[in-house]
């Protein structure tokens, strides 16, 4: 039933069905913002290392002065963003 309905909205959409509201420029911002906020959320994960990389990066954290999950996490965020090549 869900699928369905949802053919029928997408269907009036395409045929010019609705309206804009008197807010709808609001409402799409705080819709923006609410994906933003929703794709911006951290989440807490559980890695297996071996002790001494651990030590490393842990080392490399202090000559950072900053805490080594962070120092791991700017590793990945780097990694996914494509700014740090893997070889």
């Amino acid at each position: 039933m869900k699928d369905q309905d949802e053919k029928d909205i997408l269907k009036d959409f395409e045929n010019g069905k609705f309206k804009k509201t008197k807010n709808s420029r609001k409402e799409t911002k705080l819709a923006q913002r609410a994906a933003v906020n929703y794709l911006n959320k951290s989440a807490r994960i559980n890695i297996r290392l071996s002790i001494p990389d651990l030590k490393l990066l842990k080392r490399k954290a202090v000559e950072e002065a900053m805490p080594y999950q962070t120092l791991i996490a700017s590793v990945l965020h780097k990694y996914v963003l494509g700014r740090l090549k893997v070889s």
